[in-house]
């Protein structure tokens, strides 16, 4: 890995995060921080637990400071949840500290696919098609803000972590 870089990965829910994040770590040997897992352990709770029992803010205020935390590491691979990228503080952190980040980008079809069938996910729990929609379009707007945007649509993940490597060793 380049010397102090972390690389991050963000998108939405069901973009392939973790476990992009878990295959590069093993391919570039380094360590690997999955922001929601790490919340899960910390609470001894799933997050749609966390959410439902302690409530969103409460959760947030967990996300950032495990999230800025993990910046400060050195040679890791970070896997954002699905909304930490729409803190301000954690967007600021991710540039100050010379990370690269990578927004995994799918079609609006294929996420509300994915995402839609999987009670795991609080905020879309009692969504509908079009509110998850607009959802997905609103946080794009944010992802956009990332160093660099993945288009996945037709990759298979073996080629989604090679282009990945691809720019993170050209940077």
């Amino acid at each position: 890995m380049k010397s102090n870089n972390n690389l991050v990965l963000l998108g939405m829910m069901g973009s392939g995060k973790s476990t992009i994040g878990l295959s590069l770590s093993k391919r570039l040997n380094t360590n690997f921080f999955d922001i929601d897992k790490i919340i899960e352990r910390e609470q001894n709770m799933k997050v749609n637990e966390i959410f439902e029992k302690k409530g969103e803010k409460f959760f947030r205020s967990l996300e950032e400071k495990i999230t800025l935390s993990a910046l400060k590491s050195k040679n890791s691979i970070i896997s954002l949840g699905g909304g930490s990228w729409l803190n301000e503080k954690i967007r600021k952190e991710t540039n100050i500290n010379n990370n690269v980040s990578f927004w995994l980008n799918w079609d609006t079809s294929i996420i509300l696919e994915r995402i839609k069938k999987n009670n795991k996910r609080p905020l879309i729990k009692n969504l509908n098609d079009s509110e998850i929609v607009r959802l997905i379009l609103k946080r794009s707007k944010i992802y956009a803000k990332a160093n660099y945007k993945i288009d996945c649509n037709r990759l298979t993940k073996d080629k989604i972590i090679k282009k990945i490597l691809n720019i993170y060793e050209r940077n």
